[in-house]
């Protein structure tokens, strides 16, 4: 039993990684909302989405796996270089925002624990922390302590032993799905849709693997080693699968106990992960409140790190620079300046007046709207034989993609035209 246990552990590694920084501050505070808002009605999305989520993840993986080149270096190598600028510049919009949106969730969370930050020292800290733990640490030692921090997500569970949960009700919601067509019901599907299947993920895991491959001098790009494939598809399916099984258990219990608590006591529009732990400390007690803090935090630290990484990592394979966290700092100069540089403008915007909550809100939508192209630009490099040779992705592997694509597409197209013509 040890051993398989072992074994097991082993496998894990980027889709682990990419799994618990997808429950980012932004993520909590729109999980939060969904529950706040909604009940119940949105409890559905966390079962119904898990394959969705696990199969886009694994075809990025895969592709990062085989090929030994990350999502943009494959498409400046065999795409035109409109759709990789395209796709460089919106990531990068759209993850700046992010970073903004979630150090300011995390410096409001630590002023909860530690008291008062009236010199704005927090969310200058947090930005400082996370470029020098990009920078100076190798790939394996942040892998590492990446992994554990990785287990403060599992604080989002424990607040549901501080409510208590009609278990029967939570099932049918659970199973059958309930949708409104209604402006704020779909608004909140595609920020949930944005949140959950995010286009830097896409970006940060297929180069992940790129590293994980080059760390190891007994592993090779699959496509130039193809009886590597079997092992390496099988950690790949393990890690991806373990990584976005915690993603979507996170988002059920999130939505839950805020479905449990805010919701049941009136409490129905919560603007951010710090006003919702405020708001959970007279309704499910001090430690609950202090747990969801907490998470904020530990997650934040995963996913600024996680959204910095992947426009780096889309700069540098964009332009041809020397790129990845195993490079020393003065190796790399130039991909760990996009890092910094895109983290101080995130924690900018706290200081800017630009309102953090509309950033969150936005960017959960641009993120839901921005992976309709970005998946269908993942499933055709997954099929091309000229980058994956003879491990195209699977029938069903690409049926899953294609539907995830559909599925965003049809919600971010009936949010728009909602914009324009309210439904209700």
């Amino acid at each position: 039993m040890t051993n398989k246990w072992t074994e097991y552990l082993r496998q894990i590694g980027p889709g682990f990684i990419t799994g618990v920084s997808d429950d980012d501050p932004s993520g909590i505070a729109t999980y939060t909302q969904a529950g706040a808002q909604f009940g119940p009605l949105m409890l559905w999305v966390s079962l119904f989405f898990f394959p969705l989520v696990a199969g886009v993840q694994e075809i990025s993986a895969r592709i990062g796996r085989v090929s030994g080149h990350g999502l943009a270096g494959n498409i400046r190598r065999h795409y035109p270089p409109e759709l990789l600028y395209l796709v460089v510049v919106l990531i990068s919009i759209s993850n700046i925002i992010n970073i903004g949106a979630d150090i300011g969730g995390m410096a409001a969370a630590l002023e909860l624990i530690a008291g008062p930050d009236k010199l704005h020292v927090y969310p200058l800290a947090i930005s400082l922390l996370s470029i020098a733990a990009l920078t100076f640490l190798s790939f394996g030692t942040y892998s590492s302590l990446l992994k554990w921090v990785g287990l403060s997500i599992f604080a989002y569970v424990g607040i549901a032993l501080f409510v208590e949960v009609p278990w029967g009700e939570v099932a049918r919601f659970t199973l059958v799905p309930h949708i409104r067509l209604s402006h704020d019901y779909l608004s909140m599907l595609t920020a949930v849709m944005g949140t959950t299947i995010s286009p830097y993920l896409f970006v940060w895991q297929s180069s992940l693997e790129v590293e994980e491959q080059r760390a190891d001098p007994h592993e090779h790009p699959v496509r130039t080693a193809p009886r590597e494939a079997p092992a390496q598809f099988l950690k790949i399916r393990v890690d991806t699968y373990t990584g976005m099984a915690v993603t979507c258990v996170v988002m059920f219990f999130i939505i839950l106990t805020s479905a449990l608590t805010l919701h049941l006591h009136g409490v129905n529009q919560i603007q951010s992960a710090q006003q919702a732990a405020r708001a959970l400390e007279p309704i499910a007690g001090r430690f609950a409140f202090e747990l969801f803090a907490i998470g904020i935090i530990g997650t934040g630290l995963l996913a600024i790190p996680t959204l910095a990484g992947s426009i780096g990592y889309a700069v540098g394979e964009a332009f041809k620079w020397p790129t990845g966290l195993d490079y020393k700092p003065y190796q790399a100069v130039r991909f760990y300046s996009v890092i910094a540089l895109a983290t101080l403008i995130g924690t900018g915007l706290n200081f800017f007046g630009v309102d953090p909550i509309k950033a969150l809100i936005a960017t959960a939508v641009i993120n839901g709207v921005l992976s309709v192209p970005l998946l269908c630009a993942l499933l055709a490099i997954g099929h091309n034989r000229a980058i994956m040779g003879q491990f195209t992705i699977p029938l069903g592997m690409a049926i899953i993609g294609w539907i995830t694509a559909g599925l965003m597409g049809m919600s971010a197209t009936l949010t728009l035209i909602d914009l324009v013509a309210p439904l209700s």
